[in-house]
């Protein structure tokens, strides 16, 4: 348990020492947000800060970071370094810029910041790569908790032990939430979701580190490839425990929030500091996995 609490302070420190690097190297400063200059009552909506920070982090968390972590721990818990370094040097750098490159250009979309920097060729580029992405993500956003919502509710019976019903109701909220003012449905229900999954986490920890049958083990006895079908670390844990390092999908989520900020200098909290707590949340769940 000594290297998941020691990956635990690290992800912490991180934030506040690595994060404020990447935080100065970008250079925040007083200038009027879009959400303050062009605040259309729609997209562009001023939100306090907490309740940015908790839409990012249910934007880029979700499923990811709990099915990919436990994916991931079939590896033993050489997993706790990936998630650790990888939040810290990369996921948290890349989602930081992502926001802030974004709500330094209006609220740009990734593949709208692409063209503006790289040309119109890349563009079209990121557009295809984009929409291929968000319908691949989005299937499995859609299918998996319609999934566990089934599973939940399968001594019920009826309506609600139909998968079909909770897709259905899924994809109803998901139009519902794009067609709607980002602050009536998003900015209402994704805080208490966000809470919800942060409690979560905090639950599973607490049961994993309390309870003497569930020993997490230490990563210098185990700094071996321990998946039963011998699968290699390289680079198949990487691209499975993507979500809870690092993700090209949050650039595509990134740009919701730079269009709601009231100061540029709330960056470090919202972007860079909700990839910290994913990187939390995916250590958590991958120690309970290991253990």
């Amino acid at each position: 348990m000594v290297s998941f609490l020691v990956c635990l302070a690290l992800l912490i420190a991180g934030y506040f020492v690595y994060g404020k690097v990447v935080d100065s190297t970008f250079g925040p400063d007083d200038r009027e947000t879009p959400a303050v200059r062009i605040n259309d009552g729609v997209d562009y909506v001023v939100m306090p800060q907490w309740k940015l920070f908790l839409v990012q982090l249910l934007n880029i968390a979700g499923l990811g970071p709990i099915f990919g972590a436990l994916s991931g721990s079939l590896w033993g818990p050489s997993v706790f370094l990936w998630i650790t370094f990888g939040t810290i040097f990369a996921g948290g750098v890349h989602d930081y810029f992502a926001g802030m490159l974004s709500e330094r250009n209006e609220g740009a979309s990734v593949s709208e910041i692409t063209g503006i920097y790289l040309g119109g060729g890349m563009k079209n580029v990121m557009r295809v790569f984009s929409v291929v992405l968000l319908i691949m993500v989005g299937t499995v956003f859609a299918v998996g908790p319609a999934g566990l919502l089934q599973l939940l509710c399968k001594n019920a019976g009826g309506i609600l032990a139909n998968k079909m019903f909770w897709l259905i109701l899924i994809l109803i909220y998901y139009f519902i939430a794009t067609f709607i003012s980002v602050d009536k449905v998003i900015g209402k229900i994704y805080p208490v979701f966000g809470i919800c999954l942060i409690i979560m986490a905090v639950g599973v920890a607490f049961g994993v580190i309390t309870n003497s049958n569930y020993v997490i083990p230490e990563l210098w006895d185990h700094l071996y490839n321990m998946h039963p079908s011998g699968t290699p670390i390289w680079s198949f844990m990487f691209i499975t425990v993507a979500c809870g390092a690092i993700s090209g999908f949050h650039a595509t989520q990134s740009p919701l929030m730079a269009r709601c900020m009231k100061s540029e200098r709330q960056g470090h909290m919202v972007f860079y500091g909700a990839m910290i707590s994913e990187g939390i949340i995916a250590l958590i769940w991958a120690a309970a996995g290991c253990s």
